[in-house]
């Protein structure tokens, strides 16, 4: 560790070596692995539907989603209902991203912060996103604002708590380190705090992410005339399973593709976690 340089490098917490991994031993990650169980998922789906065991009029089969999909790209409507509610999702997370990581680290490296931020966050915690939006309405009326702004709430609250969660649990000894060292606040804050905090807002914009889509399909039914749930709503009222399901198929794959994504980034920014061994 250089002091005059300011840079802080935490030793290993063991020089003892770590014995290999096996290539499929507990623990290691398999690559593409949790494609397994949607994959699993498909294919009991197709057999069902192919074997006559599951009623075409209950739920369609793969192939019938996915000429319905393909029709309703050729027609353009697919693309611009999506392009519309990701839009929307993605205003809503930035958003209450944003806000919950400003207030995560006001609460978190305050203690006035903590006292006053934190104890309104757990009190609205307890009220659930659906009570608050006759109040959405009130406020932003019914179009756009008030969609994306009951996105945002939804996935302001994961963000915030696993960031606050983060910064609390970071260790004291590198706080005490920090000050030994005469760091300034810029350095304190991009070599002991941003650190500390981003694997808890990492896992935060995991859960956020996911409240963000569900969030949007409440959303979607409330007056739109535009989206994937306006589509949904428009394919119910004639009768379209096909459509629907197309819909619904749509928004899994938004939220699964979000939250892989975010995991794929996640293990390249902690890199570092694993050259410590944890």
């Amino acid at each position: 560790m250089n002091a005059h340089s300011g840079d802080i490098h935490p030793a290993p917490p063991s020089l003892a070596p770590v014995a290999p991994r096996t290539p499929l031993g507990p623990g290691t990650p398999v690559r593409y692995g949790h494609w397994l169980g949607p994959s699993l998922l498909l294919l009991y789906w197709a057999v069902l539907s192919a074997t006559g065991w599951l009623d075409p009029r209950t739920l369609p089969a793969p192939w019938t989603v996915v000429t319905a999909g393909a029709e309703l790209m050729r027609e353009g409507r697919l693309q611009t209902n999506l392009a519309v509610s990701a839009a929307r999702a993605g205003g809503g997370l930035l958003i209450g991203g944003t806000a919950g990581v400003l207030l995560a680290f006001l609460s978190g490296l305050s203690l006035l912060g903590g006292y006053v931020i934190d104890g309104i966050v757990q009190l609205k915690r307890g009220i659930p996103i659906l009570a608050i939006i006759p109040f959405m309405i009130l406020w932003f009326g019914i179009g756009e604002p008030m969609k994306v702004a009951v996105i945002a709430v939804a996935a302001f609250f994961p963000i915030y708590i696993q960031t606050h969660s983060a910064l609390r649990a970071i260790d004291l000894r590198y706080v005490e380190l920090a000050e030994t060292l005469g760091l300034s606040r810029w350095q304190f804050l991009r070599r002991i705090v941003i650190p500390g905090a981003l694997p808890g807002f990492l896992l935060g914009l995991r859960f956020g992410a996911t409240a963000a889509w569900l969030a949007l399909v409440v959303v979607e039914q409330l007056n739109a005339t535009s989206g994937i749930g306006y589509m949904v709503t428009l394919a119910r009222n004639y009768a379209q399973t096909d459509v629907m399901l197309v819909g619904l198929v749509v928004y899994a794959l938004l939220g699964f593709g979000t939250d892989s994504f975010i995991r794929w980034a996640e293990r390249r920014l902690l890199t570092w976690r694993r050259t410590l061994g944890r």
